[in-house]
């Protein structure tokens, strides 16, 4: 029996090269971080946001919408790990517990709660607000029992502070190691200013395996996964990976067909048609799937 994308992830999180995982929040680019080989995604909450709500990240997506994006990424391929952002949990002990249960349902591998206020932002933005230490050891507590109490099922917990920034560094480490008590498999220090901080970070959480998160133009230095993997970290999530290019490229377009009066040229496009880019989310395969039930749909192909 092939092994979940929960155990696969955990036997990732115990070998010894870095976990690269690009940012995707949608079928679409979950599809094409795929096809370009990589074995596991990073669904980013800014750009569920954005691209489910067409809002900010600015705590504005709920528990519904957030599990719903997971779950589907993660049925797509049910052997690659999907990490999924979970925000504060999206309520007391109570909501910490529903979120953890119906990630685990959906397939999710992996999710993080952080320890920002309800009304929470990106964490390369300023001004964030934390909610009491005790508050968010009770987040990661809850999410342990939850992920205890389902009968089937598992997932990674990984504990994300937002403290660097106001409460410093000391206060920042003592919240993730109490978080490991509590359950959390993983850490997660958002928005490090420098490699000396990465470096103290590694060595001071060791062996509990600590990711980075990659932001360019962020506030933490822009560092390559070989690099990270020497700092010692275990995985380097680059959750802007998606949203940059479509931003640039889209805006791009738009404007060309706004100026022009039609597309401009396309590789993809060019190269096989419409066709080419439906074969990125499965074409063939499920037409193929289609015919082999007896169905006539697909039988004369497309």
């Amino acid at each position: 029996m092939e092994d979940s994308a929960v155990t696969r992830l955990r036997r990732m999180f115990q070998g010894e090269s870095i976990i690269v995982v690009p940012g995707i929040y949608d079928g679409y680019t979950a599809r094409l971080a795929m096809a370009a080989g990589f074995d596991v995604l990073y669904m980013t909450g800014a750009g569920t946001s954005m691209s489910r709500l067409g809002m900010a990240d600015l705590g504005m997506a709920t528990m519904n919408e957030m599990a719903e994006n997971a779950s589907m990424i993660a049925s797509i391929d049910r052997s690659i790990p999907v990490i999924a952002d979970a925000d504060t949990g999206y309520g007391g002990a109570l909501m910490v517990r529903r979120t953890v249960q119906e990630y685990i349902k959906g397939g999710v591998a992996c999710l993080h709660l952080e320890d920002q206020v309800q009304t929470k932002r990106c964490g390369h933005l300023a001004n964030k607000e934390l909610v009491d230490e005790d508050v968010f050891i009770s987040r990661i507590k809850a999410a342990s029992l939850a992920r205890d109490q389902m009968r089937h099922g598992d997932i990674v917990i990984i504990a994300r502070t937002d403290a660097l920034d106001s409460l410093g560094y000391d206060a920042a480490v003592g919240r993730l190691k109490r978080a490991v008590s509590a359950g959390a498999d993983v850490v997660f220090m958002e928005a490090l200013t420098s490699i000396e901080q990465m470096k103290a970070l590694c060595q001071d959480l060791a062996p509990t395996p600590v990711i980075l998160n990659a932001v360019p133009g962020g506030k933490t230095p822009d560092v390559t996964a070989k690099e990270a993997e020497e700092i010692g970290f275990k995985m380097i999530v680059f959750p802007t990976l998606a949203m940059a290019p479509v931003h640039d490229a889209v805006l791009d377009a738009a404007k060309y067909l706004k100026v022009n009066g039609k597309v401009q040229p396309s590789d993809i496009l060019a190269k096989g048609g419409p066709r080419a880019l439906f074969e990125v989310c499965g074409l063939s395969e499920l037409m193929a799937f289609d015919v082999s039930a007896g169905s006539n749909a697909f039988r004369d192909n497309v």
